[in-house]
């Protein structure tokens, strides 16, 4: 999953339960946008919208955890708290610093967008390469029909 605030998209990797199953169900959909505010200095928070599965347990959030608060709240941390919530993921890669920036830690009105591809919202157009493509293998010579390997095809190596 993907979120993304002022332009700026990071990756999340997700749990694997019932409430993220049916989160990806609802972002296959199309991108979903919250509005999101800080709280207590360790979080920003707000509703989704719909509600979601729970399977709460009691945990302690830390900096870039992704959290269902209540079947249909929102929760993504900068700090920690420890209640009984439902993890959905984890932002990658970002240091507190940079999470506490990337989050407008102790800002209001937060637009944050939910979506499964970073920039993509639908697919426009499908193309299939032409049937008739001829592959040839390393040493030159044509192949009527590849299997796994390395073959060079349109002038370029290519893997099947």
């Amino acid at each position: 999953m993907y979120i993304t605030i002022d332009d700026i998209t990071k990756s999340v990797t997700l749990a694997d339960n019932a409430a993220t199953k049916a989160l990806v169900e609802k972002l296959q959909q199309g991108p979903v946008t919250v509005t999101l505010n800080s709280s207590g200095g360790f979080e920003i928070w707000g509703a989704l919208g719909f509600s979601l599965p729970t399977s709460n347990q009691q945990i302690t959030a830390q900096p870039g955890d992704v959290i269902l608060y209540n079947s249909s709240n929102i929760c993504i941390f900068y700090g920690s708290n420890s209640w009984s919530y439902t993890r959905l993921g984890k932002i990658d890669g970002l240091t507190g610093n940079e999470l506490s920036t990337f989050l407008k830690a102790g800002q209001s009105n937060i637009c944050v967008t939910l979506s499964l591809a970073s920039g993509v919202t639908a697919i426009n157009k499908i193309s299939k390469e032409a049937d008739n493509t001829e592959y040839y293998s390393l040493s030159g010579q044509k192949i009527d029909y590849p299997s796994n390997g390395i073959y060079i095809r349109n002038g370029k190596k290519v893997s099947l």
